[in-house]
C-alpha cells in the first residue's frame, strides 16, 4: 500500500514553523543592519584620534601638541627593534618641534601685547602687575638679605636674642613673598581676560607639557627583537594573521602620521615666508626708528629663526615616518612569507589525509579479510587519518594547548570514568577480530546467551537468538546485542572455530539379553565407524598441544559403558563431535543403534519390554 505524503509535509511544517521563520528573519535582520552599519564606519579604524586638529575653542591647546601625540601614540605601536630605534627618533623631533612651537607662541604673545593699547580697566591692571612686579622684587631681595645674615657665624650669647628676631624675620619675609606672587599671579590672569593675551596660558601648557614628558621619560623602557626574530615569535597561522592585520593597521597610522608632518612643514613655510615678507617690508620701510621698532624686528626674527627649525624638524620627522613605513612593509612581506608556509603545511596535511584514505582503502580490499569486518576496520583507519589530520590543522592554525598537565589529566580522568564501559568496548572489539575472536555466522555462546553472530561492530556485537541450545538451528527471532566488553571482562565460547571438540553422551536402556557383550561390541564398532573422522582430527589437533598438557595423551575414540538399571540395562555411548555437528552426530548414532537392535530382535524370542533411549551431553 502507498504511503501518503502528508506527514512529510506536516514534519516539515514542524521543523520550519512560525516561530522559528520569525526568527530566522529577525536575525537575518540584525545581521543585515551590522554589516551596514560596519560599512559605513569602515574608516574609522584608520583615522587616529590624536591627528583631529587641536586649535580651537573648547578648551583645546593654544600650541598644537599633534606630533609629540602622533610620536608618542605610534611609539606604543612599534614591536620591533627596529620599529623601537625609529618610534625614539620621531619622539625626539616631535619633542624638539612642540618646543619650539611653545617659544614661538609665546614671542608671538609678546609681539602682539605691545602692540596692545591699554584703556580702562585693563590700564588698571596693568599698573597693578607693574607694582606688583615691584613688590615681588623688593620681597626678593629682602629674603636674599635676611639669608645672608642668617648664614653669618654661629651667634654667642651676646647676640642670641638678635639671631631669634632674624629667624622670625626671615619666615615673615617669606610669608610676604608668597602672598604678592599668588597676588601677582591672580592680577596676569584678569589683565589676561581684559586684555586676551595668552602669554600666560601658554606658560601654563608649556609646564604641563614639560611635566607629562618628564613622567613619560621615567615610564620608558628598552626592548623589542629585531625583525626576522619578532615575526618568526608567531609561531601559529592565527597568530600571523593577526599581525598581520595589525601590521596593516600600523602602516596605515604611520602614513597618516607622514602625511601629517608633510602637511604641518607645509603650514609652517607658508607661515614663514608671510612672516619674512612682512620683516623685509619693515626693514626697508623710511622714517625714525624708534625702540619699540626694533624690539618688535627682532622679536619678529627671532620666530622666523624658529620657524627655521621648525620646518627643518618636521621634514626630519615625516623621513622618520617614511623609513618606519618601509620597515613595517619588510615585516609584512616576512609575515606573508612565514603566513604561505603555515598554509603548505595544512596543505600537505590535507594531502596526506587523501593519499592514506586511498591507501586504507586498498588495504582493506585484501580477499582474506572478511567484508564486514574490511568495512569495519576502514571505517576506524579513515576516521584515525582523519581526526588526527584535522588535530594537526588545528595545532598549525592555533597551536599547541596550553593548558596545564594537571587540568589534562583531570579532565582525562574523568572522561576515562564517565565513558569506561564504552572505552572498554571499543578495546574489546581488538580482542574479536583477533586469532581468538569471532566471525560474522560464527555460533556463540555470550554471557549465557547462545546464537549465530549478526554484526560484529566496534561497540557492540549483535546475535540472532536460537534455542535454549546450540544443538538445533532454531533461531527465536530475537537480537540481542553486547557492548564488547565482555571480551575482556566477560565470556564467550565459539564453537565454529578449529579445535572447538566436545565429548557428547546417549544412553540407551535396553532389556538385559543373553548376548549384551555382543550387542555392546557391535554398537561401539559402529560408533568407531561413524565418528571416525571426527576421532581423527580431535586426535591430530590435541597432539598438536603443548607436551605438558594431558590433552596431548588424550584419546578420542568413542567408548561403550553398560550399567545395570530398574528395566535392564543402561548402555552409555561416549564420543567426541564438534559442538554445531552434535544434534546431527546423535541422531545418526540413533539410527544405527535402533537398527542393530532391530536385527537382534529378529534373531532372538520376542521381547516384551520396551527399548528406551537418553541423552546427555558432556562438555
Amino acid at each position: 500500500m502507498a504511503t501518503s505524503p502528508i506527514p512529510s509535509r506536516l514534519s516539515q511544517a514542524r521543523i520550519l514553523g512560525k516561530t522559528r521563520l520569525t526568527a530566522v528573519a529577525v536575525l537575518l535582520i540584525l545581521l543585515t543592519l551590522c554589516f551596514v552599519f560596519s560599512w559605513v564606519t569602515r574608516g574609522a579604524m584608520a583615522n587616529l584620534a590624536f591627528l583631529r586638529a587641536h586649535n580651537g575653542a573648547g578648551g583645546q591647546s593654544l600650541v598644537d601638541l599633534r606630533p609629540w601625540q602622533t610620536a608618542q601614540t605610534l611609539a606604543s605601536l612599534a614591536v620591533t627593534a627596529e620599529e623601537i630605534e625609529y618610534a625614539r627618533d620621531a619622539e625626539r623631533l616631535a619633542d624638539h618641534e612642540v618646543d619650539q612651537a611653545f617659544a614661538a607662541a609665546l614671542r608671538s604673545a609678546k609681539l602682539q601685547s605691545r602692540h596692545r593699547v591699554l584703556t580702562g580697566e585693563a590700564l588698571t591692571l596693568s599698573q597693578r602687575v607693574a607694582q606688583l612686579q615691584q613688590e615681588l622684587a623688593q620681597d626678593k631681595a629682602a629674603v636674599d638679605q635676611i639669608k645672608a645674615q642668617s648664614a653669618a657665624p654661629s651667634p654667642t650669647a651676646k647676640n642670641a636674642t638678635t639671631f631669634a628676631s632674624g629667624s622670625d624675620a626671615l619666615q615673615v619675609a617669606q610669608a610676604q613673598l608668597g602672598l604678592d606672587s599668588d597676588e601677582l599671579t591672580d592680577a596676569q590672569r584678569d589683565l589676561e581676560r581684559a586684555t586676551g593675551d595668552l602669554s600666560v596660558r601658554i606658560q601654563d601648557e608649556l609646564a604641563a607639557h614639560e611635566a607629562s614628558m618628564r613622567q613619560y621619560d621615567a615610564q620608558q623602557q628598552n626592548g623589542g627583537q629585531i625583525a626576522v626574530v619578532s615575526v618568526k615569535s608567531h609561531g601559529t597561522l592565527a597568530g600571523r594573521i593577526a599581525a598581520w592585520f595589525s601590521q596593516s593597521s600600523r602602516y596605515a597610522s604611520i602614513e597618516q602620521a607622514l602625511i601629517a608632518a608633510q602637511s604641518d612643514a607645509k603650514e609652517l613655510t607658508a607661515e614663514h615666508n608671510t612672516l619674512e615678507a612682512k620683516a623685509d617690508a619693515g626693514d626697508a620701510g623710511h622714517g625714525p626708528v624708534t625702540l619699540a621698532d626694533l624690539q618688535d624686528r627682532s622679536t619678529e626674527r627671532e620666530i622666523l629663526s624658529i620657524d627655521d627649525d621648525r620646518i627643518q624638524t618636521e621634514q626630519q620627522l615625516a623621513s622618520v615616518y617614511g623609513k618606519w613605513a618601509s620597515q613595517v612593509l619588510l615585516q609584512h612581506r616576512i609575515l606573508l612569507h612565514l603566513i604561505l608556509q603555515s598554509v603548505e603545511w595544512i596543505i600537505l596535511i590535507a594531502l596526506s589525509m587523501i593519499v592514506g584514505d586511498t591507501l586504507v582503502r586498498r588495504l582493506v580490499e585484501h580477499p582474506s579479510l572478511d567484508r564486514r569486518q574490511a568495512h569495519t576496520l576502514r571505517t576506524i583507519l579513515e576516521v584515525g587519518i582523519q581526526v588526527m589530520g584535522l588535530l594537526l590543522i588545528v595545532i598549525v592554525f592555533f597551536g599547541p594547548p596550553q593548558q596545564t598537565t594537571t587540568t589534562l589529566g583531570l579532565a582525562t580522568a574523568a572522561l576515562t570514568i564517565a565513558l569506561q564501559d564504552y572505552i572498554i568496548a571499543f578495546l574489546g572489539w581488538f580482542v574479536l577480530v583477533g586469532k581468538n575472536g569471532i566471525r560474522v555466522g560464527d555460533r556463540v555462546e555470550i554471557n549465557g546467551v547462545a546464537g549465530e553472530v549478526a554484526e560484529v561492530g566496534l561497540i557492540n556485537t549483535t546475535l540472532l537468538e536460537t534455542g535454549g541450545s546450540l544443538d538445533r538451528d532454531e533461531p527465536t527471532g530475537r537480537h540481542i546485542s553486547f557492548l564488547n566488553g565482555y571480551a575482556i571482562r566477560g565470556q564467550y565460547f565459539n564453537f565454529s572455530t578449529e579445535g572447538q571438540w566436545s565429548w557428547d553422551e546417549i544412553t540407551v536402556s535396553v532389556p538385559e539379553p543373553e548376548n549384551m557383550q555382543s550387542l555392546a561390541q557391535s554398537v561401539e564398532a559402529m560408533a568407531r565407524e561413524q565418528t571416525a573422522e571426527n576421532t581423527r582430527l580431535a586426535e591430530e589437533e590435541w597432539k598438536r598441544a603443548p607436551r605438558a598438557t594431558r590433552l596431548s595423551r588424550l584419546s578420542a575414540a568413542p567408548t561403550v559403558n553398560l550399567r545395570p538399571s530398574g528395566s535392564g540395562i543402561d548402555m552409555q555411548v561416549r564420543y567426541v563431535t564438534r559442538a554445531p555437528e552434535r544434534a546431527e552426530t546423535r541422531d545418526r548414532l540413533y539410527r544405527h543403534i535402533l537398527a542393530l537392535l532391530h536385527d537382534k530382535d529378529r534373531a532372538a524370542p520376542s521381547n516384551t519390554q520396551p527399548v528406551t533411549a537418553a541423552a546427555t551431553g558432556c562438555p
